[in-house]
């Protein structure tokens, strides 16, 4: 998937409001690669890993990702609700 290209434009209160729901979407979307990768990292150590250290230290780094990404889809999320009585007044 390519860098989507992002013009600001100085449009109608709908298309900018449709403009923060899709930079919404793409963060979101941005973060479920994140998440599918730290579980590719899991599958990889534990398949090959015999040290129950390296294994604690892969899961120390990986539960630090989700909370990292927890946090920001609470920002998303906060980020929707300002919006959510928005359309059609």
């Amino acid at each position: 998937m390519g860098m989507p290209i992002i013009t600001p434009e100085t449009g109608t209160r709908e298309q900018t409001i449709t403009d923060i729901i899709t930079s919404v979407t793409l963060e979101q979307t941005a973060l479920s690669h994140i998440l599918n990768t730290e579980g590719e990292k899991i599958q990889k150590i534990v398949a090959k890993s015999e040290s129950v250290e390296e294994l604690l230290a892969i899961n120390k780094s990986v539960n630090n990702m989700v909370d990292s990404i927890t946090k920001l889809e609470l920002l998303l999320q906060n980020k929707l609700q300002l919006f959510e009585n928005c359309l059609g007044k």
